[in-house]
């Protein structure tokens, strides 16, 4: 089966980055484009890595997304920046925020940048060890203006989208926590609507606000939503999530769900806080191995090996796939395929 088929990480960032190169964009955002893309895979995060090669590439074909240039900076208060992304690649933009706010966070403490109109940023897992290799505790969060999927708690009409928030956090093995406000992700709704296949659980409602394990109840007309956080009984939660994040994006960047937004994208949220620069880095360390130490040595429930902490599993699989080669999802390997042949670039050879 083609999903058992392994690739070198090396041989997809250069075939990524080459296809995004015939397809337009400029040399150095491809690289960085691809390489966030195939950073997503080696986490795990099959849905938001190569997956969205073939959806970029054809927003590229478009005119949706632009292959070149700069943010304008709209704003910049030394800790408290905003950019507007102009529709760059949002891979790009987010590297290059990290490495604006890195110098700022060491002097202040903490830093903050926004994006508005930003292409879509991919898996936001992907870019925490950036920032957590240079003793930064980070936090990301997106929504897309343009898109809705979620209704708010009680409701049958979709407003939000999923709106993920990551965090990445240093200790002795980084903390990597990557969510959203709703139980599941538009990718995911799609490759099982797609394969004719349903959730195991009811993740949504149809536009009645029946529950339903259906996410092609999300594609009819009228469609239905997913569920925030916490599902029918306690979507209060994900419901507060949302709007939180919804704060932290649209409503820092002066620009969201109130505007004519149009576009797959994102608003973006993005803050640093140097831990060398609150208690020092071995007291803010002790906190949280002392934290660790008692998650994983908690007694497991029935059914249940061992506790882990977010990014426990994803880090190994990344260590894995970096030596043995990176897995793709059977459903991801024929559009790459395609791609190759449309760009006459070569496919990489599994291992």
């Amino acid at each position: 089966m083609t999903g058992q088929q392994s690739y070198p990480a090396e041989a997809l960032r250069d075939f990524a980055t080459r296809v995004l190169e015939k397809a337009g964009m400029q040399a150095q955002l491809a690289a960085t484009v691809a390489d966030v893309l195939v950073e997503g895979d080696l986490l795990g995060h099959t849905t938001h890595g190569l997956a969205l090669l073939a959806p970029y590439v054809a927003d590229i074909e478009k005119g949706q997304m632009s292959c070149a240039g700069e943010p304008q900076v709209l704003s910049d208060k030394g800790a408290a920046v905003l950019w507007d992304g102009g529709r760059l690649p949002g891979p790009w933009l987010v590297t290059q925020a990290i490495e604006a706010l890195l110098p700022r966070a060491r002097q202040f403490g903490a830093a903050t940048l926004v994006i508005r109109r930003s292409h879509h940023i991919a898996c936001l897992a992907s870019y925490l060890l950036k920032a957590v290799e240079q003793d930064m505790l980070i936090v990301l969060a997106s929504s897309d203006p343009a898109g809705r999927s979620v209704a708010p708690f009680g409701g049958t009409e979709a407003v939000f989208t999923p709106n993920p928030i990551a965090a990445g956090i240093p200790a002795a093995s980084p903390l990597l926590i990557d969510i959203s406000a709703s139980v599941t992700t538009n990718g995911m709704s799609s490759r099982l609507a797609q394969q004719g296949r349903q959730f195991e659980e009811e993740w949504l409602i149809d536009a009645q606000g029946n529950p339903t394990r259906d996410p092609a109840t999300l594609f009819q007309s009228p469609p239905g939503t997913i569920l925030p956080v916490g599902g029918l009984s306690a979507g209060h939660k994900g419901y507060g999530l949302a709007l939180l994040i919804e704060a932290l994006t649209g409503g820092l960047a002066g620009y969201g769900r109130a505007d004519d937004a149009s576009g797959w994208g994102a608003t973006v949220y993005l803050s640093l806080y140097d831990t060398v620069g609150f208690c020092g880095k071995e007291a803010f360390m002790r906190q949280m191995d002392w934290l660790a130490d008692q998650c994983r040595g908690n007694r497991p429930r029935p059914g249940v090996e061992a506790v882990r902490l977010p990014g426990d599993r994803a880090l190994a699989l990344r260590a894995r796939q970096l030596a043995r080669g990176v897995v793709l999802e059977d459903v991801i390997v024929p559009a790459l395929q395609r791609l190759a042949q449309a760009h006459a670039v070569p496919f990489p050879t599994s291992r």
